[in-house]
């Protein structure tokens, strides 16, 4: 019996300790496979701008995190990826989570002919910046962004 016990016990405790290296790996691999790792921007040839274009970076840290930093120019930021999914239609949905908004956000990208576009973006409440493709404010569909590296 005691045997026993301590089998289950070992099997419970690797499994406790794997578990979030599996999700890691899962995660790493969605983003890998899909092909969203890298640099992306509207002009790869600009400077980073908020208005012209800022310049968007997915990469896996050594300790298998997935993050996302963004370059405006005048400022920087980085957030990590909490979880991917492609749905479907064989669009990657990625949850990340802001710090310095302190919110986590949803989106969803299309990667068509070698160009990345935002589908959508919402809040943890809901709210929508960018709706079917287009900003929420303007209307102005999202512009495709290329890959920089």
């Amino acid at each position: 019996m005691t045997r026993y016990l301590s089998r289950w016990i070992t099997a419970a405790l690797l499994w406790v300790a794997f578990t979030p290296l599996a999700r890691a790996e899962t995660l790493t691999a969605t983003v890998e496979r899909w092909g969203l790792l890298g640099s992306w921007s509207v002009d790869c040839a600009l400077q980073p701008d908020r208005d012209k274009g800022a310049v968007l970076t997915y990469e896996i840290r050594p300790d298998g995190r997935v993050m996302y930093r963004r370059n405006f120019g005048e400022a920087k930021d980085e957030s990590e990826v909490v979880s991917a999914s492609v749905n479907p239609e064989g669009l990657l949905d990625l949850v990340v989570f802001f710090p310095s908004l302190h919110q986590t956000r949803e989106f969803e990208l299309l990667l068509k002919g070698g160009s990345l576009r935002a589908i959508y973006n919402r809040s943890e409440r809901g709210d929508y910046t960018i709706e079917v493709g287009k900003y929420v404010k303007t209307g102005a569909p999202t512009p495709p962004q290329q890959r920089c590296d």
